[in-house]
């Protein structure tokens, strides 16, 4: 059983993961169901085949896209698209994605890794092996499973910070569940933010639509690495302060004075101190970004790479601040859904066999280093390079030459994020070239169209 293959013992010796299984090359190769009586293809189908995904989606899904940051303007940017540049993708594999709109395919390598979310490789085969047995055990029932156990007994041992741990779905849930704790254990209401912990009311901007007033009114956002903002949105609460939530890396690295701010206001005031690890947490150090500068949270939230790219977050911390969940609300019924528990468990495996985080780091400063050789060659000003080397910018001056920029870039091989973070995975260590390549083109063709 999986539960059981998977189980660490103290002292046993460490194994490498299986070699990748065979995956499918496509879902359709798959023979239908002889019970299937709605066989034949649907009258007109084959003409919607070949419309543009981008037009489909758009008749369908409000916005095109389930994700915001999937949406075909944060992708390209506003203006139209060209019929060369696809939208949507039919499988992935290592860092390669298959792209495809209408009958046309497009292989690229991914630079994006799903938001941050695949930090081994697409359909990694320890992961998947991992993932099937699960599944063909009963992924969900009515009483929670075995691994539920496992794996949080296994964080606990990876993450500092961690005496006990709750599991969600999503990073957005599983920091509002944070807060609610944090809220419940001191029995106060204030929180003051600072970073992006994603869609739900109380962590929404003023822009956002559809939010009453009344889910902001004790939610203070400061900016990012400001200790002055801080100490005054602290000193207001006047012995309010639930918790203090931070985002501990934002585009760079914060000052030192920072985090040890956070800490020591939020222990004089005797609130919780929550970091959001979602794209630092077994990225920059398996406990995160906390665990690298040796501050630590009372809480803080997972997701992302923990279970690369299976649907799986989690709330750790502290187990009398943890305690306090037991006597709030807080549930999900797929929260222990066990193939993304699963995909986890397979996930410390690489973990406790390699130094994975050290490894993205040095196939991360070489895909910026091949995109810094790229903008060094086109001589094109206004652009360069940024971040962490596990999780890197590019950043241009000039707004349209970045929106051609990584328009022209997917057309010859590389997908890039616009405005955001590339993420290096360890499937990245053979396509330095193929991003250099990409990238060099992309920009002799806008230098080429005297666009720069």
């Amino acid at each position: 059983m999986i539960w059981d293959k998977f189980r660490r013992q103290r002292g046993d010796e460490k194994t490498a993961p299986p070699p990748a299984a065979p995956v499918p090359e496509q879902l359709d190769d798959v023979d239908p169901s002889e019970d299937d009586d709605g066989g034949g293809v649907p009258e007109g189908a084959e003409e919607v085949a070949n419309e543009p995904w981008r037009e489909r989606a758009a008749a369908v899904i409000p916005g095109g896209s389930s994700t915001g940051s999937k949406r075909v303007e944060a992708l390209y940017g506003d203006a139209p698209l060209g019929d060369t540049v696809p939208t949507h993708y039919s499988r992935a594999r290592g860092c390669s994605l298959w792209l495809v709109d209408g009958e046309s395919e497009l292989e690229v390598v991914d630079c994006t890794m799903a938001l941050g979310s695949v930090a081994i490789g697409y359909a990694d085969g320890h992961v998947l092996s991992a993932v099937g047995q699960a599944a063909a055990l009963g992924n969900v029932a009515g009483v929670p499973h075995t691994l539920e156990v496992s794996l949080a007994e296994r964080l606990c041992d990876f993450i500092p910070c961690a005496e006990q741990v709750r599991f969600l779905k999503t990073g957005a849930e599983s920091v509002s569940a944070a807060v609610r704790i944090a809220r419940t254990y001191t029995g106060r209401d204030r929180v003051v933010r600072a970073g992006y912990f994603g869609w739900h009311d109380w962590a929404s901007g003023a822009d956002v639509a559809g939010i009453p007033r009344s889910a902001r009114a004790d939610v203070v956002a400061v900016p990012f690495d400001d200790v002055d903002a801080l100490d005054r949105a602290v000193s207001d609460a006047r012995g309010a302060l639930a918790a203090i939530v931070i985002e501990p890396v934002v585009e760079r690295l914060p000052s030192e004075r920072w985090l040890a701010r956070a800490r020591q206001l939020a222990t004089e005031a005797g609130a919780v101190l929550v970091f959001d690890e979602m794209k630092t947490g077994f990225r920059l150090k398996p406990g995160g970004y906390g665990e690298l500068s040796g501050v630590e949270p009372d809480l803080a939230v997972f997701g992302k790479a923990l279970a690369n790219g299976f649907p799986l977050a989690a709330v750790v911390g502290r187990a009398d601040v943890m305690d306090a969940a037991r006597r709030t609300w807080i549930s999900s019924t797929l929260a222990g859904e066990t193939t993304a528990l699963a995909a986890a468990y397979a996930v410390l495996d690489w973990h406790e066999r390699e130094d994975v985080c050290a490894t993205l780091a040095t196939i991360g400063a070489a895909l910026r280093s091949a995109v810094d050789r790229a903008i060094a060659a086109a001589a094109i000003p206004g652009i360069r390079t940024d971040g962490l080397d596990q999780m890197w910018r590019i950043v241009f001056d000039d707004a349209d030459v970045e929106r051609l920029f990584v328009r022209h870039a997917v057309e010859h091989g590389a997908l890039f994020k616009r405005g955001a973070y590339n993420f290096a995975a360890l499937a990245h260590e053979d396509a330095i070239g193929d991003v250099e390549s990409a990238a060099s083109a992309a920009l002799v063709a806008i230098r080429e169209a005297g666009r720069a």
